[in-house]
């Protein structure tokens, strides 16, 4: 039985998701794209323009899981709040739908991808054309929340053996 996981990549401008199935070590694309706000909203409207589009986007696809790219602290403090005030909403959506809701540093998805954690846009597309050939995203926001979910797909697996090996050992241990 599969796994179906989507990935998400907060902005208040532009978040890009992309949901992929995860079948044993096989990975395949199911969609991918973006969600926007009116720039000339206010940003209590286009953080709720956010959160509805989001759990539309959630609810079409149904996955089991849903990662979110941590951000980073930039230069501007009010753009750096405004983006975080975006993580939160992105954060909610599969919360509110009952989503588990892991988190990943952005230098970790890169590693996970490509090898090096100072990976370009490039790099991460192209490995994101290997791995899935057929998702051809349109938007950088998009490649990115694929490279989130194929990052959780990974770790979520050694997670899971973990706890896996984990359980058996305690079952062992009772015997």
């Amino acid at each position: 039985m599969g796994i179906r996981l989507i990935g998400l990549d907060p902005g208040l401008r532009r978040s890009g998701w992309g949901v992929i199935d995860l079948e044993g070590n096989s990975l395949s694309h199911v969609a991918n794209g973006a969600v926007t706000s009116d720039e000339k909203a206010s940003l209590a409207d286009r953080l709720s323009q956010l959160f509805s589009a989001l759990t539309d986007v959630i609810g079409r696809y149904n996955p089991d899981e849903s990662a979110v790219e941590e951000t980073f602290v930039n230069n501007n403090p009010a753009s750096t709040l405004k983006l975080g005030q975006a993580r939160g909403v992105v954060m909610l959506a599969p919360a509110q739908l009952g989503l588990p809701v892991a988190e990943y540093a952005a230098n970790l998805v890169k590693k996970s991808l490509v090898g090096t954690g100072r990976a370009d846009k490039n790099q991460i597309k192209a490995m994101i054309d290997v791995l899935l050939p057929d998702a051809k995203p349109e938007t950088a926001d998009a490649a990115d929340a694929l490279a989130v979910a194929i990052c959780h797909a990974h770790h979520r697996r050694v997670s899971v053996l973990a706890e896996t090996s984990l359980t058996e050992a305690s079952v062992r241990a009772s015997a």
